[in-house]
């Protein structure tokens, strides 16, 4: 239980958000999606911002895995990645409405598993270079995930990843309508 209550916490600091007010930009929130993750950021036109967001959404959650592991590998390594993820997707000091979860996703996988974590990577460059999509490459390379920990003997963290994935998908219903429909905004484009 403190292994995902302090996986939560770091998930649950809203970096976007914070990153934006910092820099006197518009409320994060009124604008694009209104989530608090770097793509949103990147809507305010300071890509600097948004990259340093991306960053500390992954770090977030690599930081809360790996502080655990380093106490208490296995189930309380993923007690904690679980809470960094949901943390982020529902942060209490915003009132629970935060970000996709992409970065925190990988940030927790890369700490977990880093083998996991790279083969999300090169699914996620991979689907983004060949589609144009940023939301097509991140929910194929969450679906895969479980699949990849899977065959690596990590059945426990297959299921978690698994439920993290199902939880991402559920965020991205916008985009999947969106990408259903070819409306979808392509990288690079408005």
């Amino acid at each position: 239980m403190f292994a995902f209550l302090f996986g939560y916490l770091c998930g649950a600091i809203p970096f976007g958000l914070v990153l934006t007010r910092l820099a006197g930009t518009s409320d994060l929130r009124a604008i694009g999606s209104g989530n608090i993750g770097a793509t949103n950021v990147l809507r305010t036109g300071r890509k600097d911002l948004a990259a340093l967001t991306l960053l500390l959404d992954l770090l977030k959650g690599t930081v809360a895995v790996l502080t655990v592991a380093h106490f208490a590998p296995g189930i309380p390594m993923l007690a904690a990645a679980l809470g960094a993820f949901l943390g982020h997707l529902f942060p209490v000091w915003i009132g629970f409405r935060g970000g996709k979860g992409v970065a925190t996703f990988l940030g927790c996988l890369l700490a977990a598993a880093w083998p996991a974590g790279l083969a999300f990577a090169i699914v996620w460059l991979a689907v983004a270079f060949l589609t144009r999509y940023s939301s097509a490459a991140a929910l194929a390379a969450s679906a895969l995930t479980p699949t990849v920990l899977a065959l690596m003997g990590q059945t426990g963290a297959a299921v978690t990843f698994g439920l993290m994935a199902i939880l991402l998908w559920a965020k991205h219903r916008a985009n999947i309508a969106r990408l259903a429909a070819g409306t979808e905004p392509r990288i690079g484009k408005s």
